[in-house]
């Protein structure tokens, strides 16, 4: 698999040694057949051993075998015999001949023979791209991805393979073999791997001081973590003409790593609307069943006020804990989810974030997934000022948490579509050096302004 992987290589001295003992193999039988039939056939002879040694060891060996086989027919089959010497003209015409085919037929067997490998390899790059693809799939956590990608990349690569996630400082999610230890230079290497998407280490960044090449995980949205390599005889672990394969398996990992991340938002998402239900099933039980006893002890205690001897202290204190208890009561029934399903109107615009809908005068306004997102982040906290930071994380994700010019642009668009006048906007509104908030006013104040 690791000869299949890489780029084709030129045939080493065993390819030139065998392409000359196919030329003496051809002299040999041209010396049994000439005293037979004469030296006219012993020309062909040498063809197949010229597209022989092409097919079986590349160019150069096919070359050499067209020279031999010319010197050897003229040594051997041309008067005057055992000389390099040529005495008729229609056998230098012939060794000329013999020459220039061998030498086309070896240049078009090399061809194919070169076609054929390249075939080969891109054959076997699809199926190891395919093979870990398979693996990853079975992977339902992104440990499990981690795992699978350093063992399969050490394999394929024959090196110490490593993957790291997180920032400013990454940290090791899986390594192979596992007893890996990273120094604090090798960890701001990857760190800058996973800052810049770009790779960096031996053999790729000019007078590297480290062993390891890094390689950025990257998405379409962002940069997810980085892989090192690294050989144990401090050879770069993969060469240039690796690097197609390499990125078309980062690819992969990164796909997967992607797929466990949106799974996993799944599940929570799942878990958190559980939560929901079971604490809406559980308020609309206070509600039905607490609140009318809890009425009903009020009661008893505005009768028991006015017997004509009541205990008054014992009144009071009923009185007074039953008050408290009717006030826990309605704050518990305000925290009902179904509230959190009502729109939030400011003046003209009305955000629906249960139904995912925006109006402005009526009607709907269409926004970018970035956009909505921007905006119903804001809408769960009206009047509250979020920071860049929390909305960058939010609605780009950690690795652009520092870009705060994505947010500028995305609120750019958003005052655009949603206020009146956009320079002056009273809807969107920005705390300088903090963050933005959603206006969190009436009606009346949205439309109107100050004053």
């Amino acid at each position: 698999m690791k000869r299949d992987i890489s780029t084709i290589r030129s045939s080493g001295p065993i390819g030139y040694g065998e392409a000359l003992l196919m030329v003496v193999g051809s002299t040999l039988v041209g010396m049994m057949i000439a005293p037979r039939w004469g030296n006219s056939a012993v020309d062909l002879i040498y063809l197949p051993a010229v597209l022989a040694a092409a097919v079986l060891a590349g160019l150069g060996p096919a070359v050499l075998a067209a020279i031999a086989s010319a010197l050897s027919y003229n040594y051997f089959f041309t008067p005057p015999y055992h000389t390099l010497r040529i005495d008729s003209a229609p056998d230098i015409v012939t060794v000329i001949v013999l020459f220039a085919v061998a030498l086309v037929t070896s240049q078009l067997a090399a061809g194919v023979r070169k076609q054929a490998q390249i075939a080969r390899a891109h054959a076997a790059r699809s199926a190891t791209i395919a093979g870990l693809a398979r693996r990853l799939l079975s992977c339902t956590s992104e440990q499990e991805i981690a795992n699978v990608s350093t063992h399969e990349l050490a394999g394929l690569f024959d090196c110490n393979a490593v993957l790291l996630a997180g920032r400013p400082e990454p940290r090791t999610i899986a390594a192979e073999p596992s007893s890996i230890r990273l120094t604090p230079t090798d960890i701001a290497s990857a760190a800058t791997a996973i800052a810049t998407g770009e790779a960096n280490g031996r053999g790729i960044t000019p007078a590297a001081a480290i062993e390891w090449q890094f390689h950025p995980v990257q998405s379409e949205s962002a940069i997810l973590a980085t892989v090192g390599l690294a050989r144990d005889d401090g050879a770069p672990p993969v060469g240039e003409e690796q690097l197609a394969l390499l990125q078309s398996l980062m690819d992969q990992i990164a796909l997967a790593l992607e797929r466990a991340r949106l799974e996993r938002e799944a599940r929570d998402f799942a878990t958190l609307r559980e939560r929901d239900r079971m604490r809406s099933a559980l308020l609309g039980s206070i509600g039905q069943d607490v609140e009318p006893r809890l009425a009903a002890i009020a009661g008893a205690v505005a009768e028991l006020k006015r017997s004509p001897q009541p205990d008054k202290s014992v009144v009071s204190t009923i009185g007074s804990e039953t008050a408290k208890l009717q006030r826990y009561v309605a704050n518990l029934l305000d925290l009902d989810p179904a509230s959190d399903q009502r729109p939030i109107e400011i003046g003209s615009v009305k955000i629906d974030t249960f139904h995912r809908a925006v109006w402005r005068d009526g009607k709907e306004v269409h926004l970018t997934p970035k956009e909505y997102a921007l905006l119903a982040e804001l809408a769960k906290y009206p009047g509250r000022v979020l920071t860049h930071s929390h909305l960058l994380k939010t609605v780009w994700g950690p690795a652009q948490e520092a870009q705060t010019e994505y947010l500028r642009v995305a609120v750019r668009a958003l005052r655009q579509k949603l206020e009146v006048n956009a320079a002056q906007p009273r809807i969107i509104i920005n705390e300088p050096a903090v963050g933005y908030r959603l206006a969190a006013v009436p009606v009346e104040e949205a439309l109107e302004g100050p004053g």
